[in-house]
């Protein structure tokens, strides 16, 4: 294993990372701490509590998970779209690097960042909700597993894009509507039966009730499933990157 050069590529991404602070951390910081103040306190006031939590509380991991998706894809599908957009990937292709190398670094960074601005968000929420967290080692693994699969595959979608249009379709009309509709803001239990089973197909209801559940002990779904998909979610992004980076697939042209 070539420390030296997932080190390298490691602090590259994280040092781009802090030249654009406001743009990678404060402003998803400052929009979620909006849905705090809008949702949770001038909304939540007025609502009942679910599952016997109160909702400003609810709505607190359902936030960060969707903050953690949209950056972990962003983070990594910039990442490794810059350096093939400017020209300078063919120094790490020239470079004596495995294709694990590579993605370790790329990846590293783009999760390493999201874990960074989940415990942020995390914090900043303490300062409009009281919320508690019943399992604190889970709620760091669903964290960690959670920014390490969806860097992965940001980092898929900076492989296959060939524009900065194509770079933004999938988050922005994907990955949100699909976090938004996921049980961010809401218990599926709210939804009528037909509704609840049609929900089941969105696979970031599994993310938001894992996560949920580290905090509060109470999931919409069964936690060990969250976690199977979740991590057969993770070797398929693993294995598609393989044969992408290995085969050259627009890296090389």
């Amino acid at each position: 294993m070539n420390v030296y050069a997932i080190r390298a590529i490691y602090l590259f991404e994280m040092a781009r990372t802090f030249r654009t602070l406001m743009q990678s951390i404060l402003a998803p910081v400052i929009s979620t701490s909006l849905y705090f103040v809008v949702f949770g306190s001038a909304i939540g006031s007025r609502m009942t509590d679910v599952e016997g939590v109160q909702y400003a509380a609810f709505i607190v991991p359902g936030l960060t998970m969707l903050s953690i998706l949209n950056e972990s894809i962003s983070n990594a599908s910039f990442g490794i779209y810059m350096p093939r957009f400017s020209g300078t990937i063919y120094e790490v292709l020239s470079a004596p690097i495995s294709w694990l190398e590579i993605v370790i670094g790329y990846v590293g960074a783009a999760a390493s960042k999201s874990i960074l601005l989940g415990t942020i968000i995390l914090l900043t929420a303490r300062l409009f909700v009281p919320y508690s967290v019943a399992h604190p080692g889970w709620m760091i693994a669903f964290l960690v597993l959670t920014s390490v699969t969806f860097s992965l595959f940001g980092f898929i979608i900076g492989l296959w894009a060939d524009g900065f249009e194509k770079l933004m379709i999938v988050p922005m009309l994907i990955v949100t509507p699909l976090t938004f509709l996921g049980g961010s803001f809401y218990s599926l239990k709210m939804l009528p039966p037909f509704w609840q089973k049609v929900t089941l197909v969105n696979p970031v209801v599994y993310l938001v009730s894992g996560f949920r559940w580290s905090f509060y002990d109470t999931s919409d779904v069964s936690v060990s499933i969250s976690l199977a998909l979740t991590a057969v979610f993770l070797v398929g992004c693993l294995v598609a990157a393989r044969a992408l980076v290995t085969s050259g697939y627009r890296l090389k042209s």
